[in-house]
């Protein structure tokens, strides 16, 4: 279990939430929702010390996340990445190997097989030699995917992966996160798209500069949590209807 306590972030002296408790449990895909300018993003990048909090404490199954980076798997969105650097994807890849290899040593024929196999998984193949900046935005987040993969990290965070991207990718993507709980990983998704909360997620986190509710996704998506979140106009469109909705 991943287990965040009392976690304060600010900038510049301006809270962006504080004192979040919330639990990500394994063998579970958690979404995480809320109104653009939330806190999404600054509470994942606070778990991973990303970025410096305040006050709290972030463990995995009683370890600090500083002692357990090398499990993680961290897919950013696609607008925080440098698509001009000079690598092509079957490297993208294949960084995802580097990790276990440790300092000073090479990938080898065990590592180039697990990259060239991960991308077959996405169906990537014919893609491994070219630039990430030429990639669709459904095709490079499968190549971060890919990477996941070969990383065989426990704990999978990705930030808005289903953004701008075409339905193929996002139904590959959902096909091996469910694969990923299936093995009892840990993982966290960002989303947007409030449509899709109950058919994509087991457990759901609702965040508004705090937490408003997290717990299975059947129990915490529903009417009161959505207006708190966002507004009693969007609930009211999303529940209109709806058996159980008030």
């Amino acid at each position: 279990m991943l287990t965040v306590k009392n976690l304060t972030v600010a900038y510049d002296d301006a809270p962006v939430f504080s004192d979040v408790a919330v639990k990500f449990n394994a063998g579970k895909i958690t979404g995480i929702i809320g109104p653009n300018g939330a806190g999404k993003s600054t509470l994942i990048k606070a778990m991973l010390n990303l970025i410096k909090s305040r006050q709290g404490s972030v463990d995995y199954d009683g370890q600090s996340m500083k002692s357990v980076q090398q499990q993680v798997a961290y897919v950013e969105q696609r607008k925080d990445l440098d698509l001009t650097f000079p690598i092509d994807v079957f490297d993208v890849v294949l960084t995802g190997t580097y990790g276990e290899l440790g300092l000073f040593k090479s990938a080898g024929k065990k590592e180039k097989q697990a990259s060239k196999d991960a991308l077959k998984q996405v169906s990537l193949t014919e893609f491994s030699k070219r630039q990430i900046g030429n990639l669709s935005g459904g095709q490079l987040q499968r190549v971060f995917v890919a990477r996941a993969i070969v990383q065989q990290a426990d704990i999978i965070i990705l930030d808005e992966p289903f953004v701008g991207i075409d339905l193929q990718s996002e139904t590959a993507i959902m096909k091996i996160l469910k694969q990923w709980r299936d093995e009892n990983k840990t993982i966290i998704v960002i989303h947007h798209d409030l449509n899709k909360v109950t058919n994509y997620f087991d457990d759901l986190v609702i965040l508004n500069h705090g937490i408003v509710d997290y717990g299975p996704t059947n129990e915490v998506y529903n009417p009161k949590n959505i207006e708190r979140a966002f507004s009693a106009d969007l609930s009211s469109v999303l529940f209109e209807g709806k058996e159980g909705a008030q």
